[in-house]
């Protein structure tokens, strides 16, 4: 392998959010997306014209427009007013500048990425933003700031780095969510070792190529840990406005009355003093917001979707079923001992390994060569396996062959380890050709067997268990990991384990590109 020197901390961050930038805005919906999202957040109340432009800009897209209709003639409004409202004008002057505003922003998302291919997660994402953005818009009605309104649109866009990975890096995000699920790793943290950087510096950093002001960008920044301080000026207050929007969204999407709740008491515990709130008052403001979702939701004309089963979310039309069901992810927390050799506390050292790895990228002084190996020896010994292999590609020979193993009698096993670059539809070539990582509990399935090619048979007769990842860039094929016992592992790999394997292999494709 050639050398090519890492990158430190920071310019690694920068890569990450480079790349991810490129899929979310490279394309020309998203690009569309921002300018339509620039146009609107600029638009300013302050006189006559910038009603004018907005009432214009509803009145340019029928869809916006029934839906903005809709919304001014529910109950609440219908209400208000007395008679239907049937014009863009009046439901400006009945809703408020910064409602029509903001619903707009709103309804921009939800068309640009409500049909998604992976709808459901999409819905849960878009579900929170545009409930964060109508706490925030109950926050800014009850602040003494001027321009105290800009506060829903920074609640609205605080949960845009979920939704843009749910949407364009689907199987990032279900990583994300696996390993941030058993309450071990914050959403940031989790976060961070997926993808390089937090859905905060996501949100803000595609803010920026939007070119949104500097307000909004500056308040998708986290906050510090713990009981939060009576905020210093408008754009401190805004920040703990939109940390409190999304968090106060994501209590609600659970569905039961969170007044009283544990839940709400951490909330008013770590917010009640920044922002001037007693239990009373949290409690008045989760039923507000409750009816008005339910309202805005009713306006666009969104169903309520049910939850997909998992094998529909997971689905690879490339891999036999069999295969399908060995993908990593599937697996499920076991107690107790586990009889393949597994140790039991294998997501503790799977974890220290990625730490290990990472480290040694940012420190400038691991060369690819090393990067590949620490990350082989912590599947070997985290996972327990007997013998573990990387396997790449050689362009002169026609082959993939292994270059660097572990495990016993890994001198034969590591020189016969090789096959042929063309592909013969046996599991190792199918695992590459469809990106996916395998566990496969047991060899010796009849199913699983017709899969394996002659010369693995050969190699390794006795292996009744192994993990293959697969080391692909962009359509290019590189190799793959690939590590064995000699016994079945039934426990299967539990989504936090899934997500760090998934984080260890990361750290190798990017060192394998050179960090570009």
């Amino acid at each position: 392998m050639a050398n090519t020197a890492t990158l430190d901390d920071a310019s690694e961050r920068r890569r990450v959010r480079a790349a991810l930038l490129n899929k979310v805005c490279g394309d020309e919906d998203m690009f569309a997306l921002g300018s339509s999202v620039a146009r609107v957040v600029q638009m300013a109340s302050s006189d006559d014209q910038g009603t004018h432009d907005l009432a214009y800009y509803v009145l340019s897209d029928v869809a916006l427009t029934q839906r903005i209709l809709r919304l001014a003639n529910t109950v609440k409004y219908r209400t208000a007013s007395g008679t239907s409202v049937t014009t863009i004008s009046r439901a400006i002057a009945l809703l408020g500048f910064d409602n029509v505003k903001t619903t707009a922003l709103a309804m921009l998302l939800v068309d640009a990425l409500g049909s998604s291919e992976h709808v459901y997660s999409v819905r849960v994402e878009l579900e929170a933003s545009l409930c964060a953005s109508l706490v925030g818009r109950e926050m800014a009605r009850h602040s003494f700031y001027q321009g105290a309104e800009e506060a829903s649109i920074g609640a609205l866009f605080k949960n845009l780095g979920p939704l843009l990975v749910a949407s364009h890096a689907h199987e990032r995000y279900r990583e994300i969510n696996a390993l941030g699920a058993g309450a071990r790793h914050t959403p940031a943290q989790a976060a961070q070792m997926i993808l390089g950087c937090s859905y905060d510096a996501l949100s803000e950093a595609v803010l920026a190529e939007w070119q949104i002001p500097d307000v909004i960008l500056r308040a998708q920044r986290a906050l510090p840990e713990g009981v939060l301080k009576t905020a210093l000026n408008r754009g401190e207050w805004m920040r703990q406005v939109a940390s409190f929007s999304l968090d106060v969204a994501r209590l609600l999407a659970h569905g039961a009355d969170p007044a009283g709740s544990a839940q709400a008491q951490a909330l008013l515990a770590r917010y009640g003093t920044a922002l001037n709130l007693d239990g009373r008052q949290l409690d008045d403001l989760f039923g507000t917001v409750a009816r008005e979702m339910s309202a805005l939701l009713q306006s666009m004309n969104l169903e309520p979707l049910p939850r997909p089963q998992e094998d529909k979310e997971g689905e690879r039309g490339g891999l036999p079923n069999v295969l399908l069901l060995a993908t990593l992810g599937n697996g499920e927390e076991e107690q107790g001992s586990h009889p393949s050799g597994k140790p039991k506390n294998a997501r503790e050292l799977l974890l220290a390994g990625v730490q290990d790895v990472t480290q040694l990228r940012a420190s400038g002084q691991g060369k690819v060569n090393d990067v590949v190996r620490a990350v082989l020896e912590t599947l070997y010994t985290a996972l327990g396996f007997r013998f573990a292999t990387v396997v790449l590609r050689d362009p002169r020979a026609g082959q993939f062959r292994a270059r660097v193993s572990f495990g016993a009698a890994r001198a034969g096993q590591q020189a016969g380890f090789a096959f042929s670059t063309v592909s013969s539809r046996d599991l190792f070539h199918l695992a590459m050709e469809n990106d996916a990582d395998l566990m496969i509990a047991d060899a010796a399935s009849p199913k699983i067997r017709d899969l394996l090619p002659a010369w693995h048979k050969t190699l390794l007769p006795d292996a009744r268990s192994f993990i293959v990842l697969p080391l692909v860039l962009g359509k290019a094929q590189l190799g793959l990991f690939y590590a064995d016992r000699a016994v079945p592992a039934p426990e299967g790999v539990p989504p936090d384990e899934t997500a760090l394997i998934k984080a260890l292999k990361g750290q190798v494709l990017a060192a394998l590109s050179g960090g570009a």
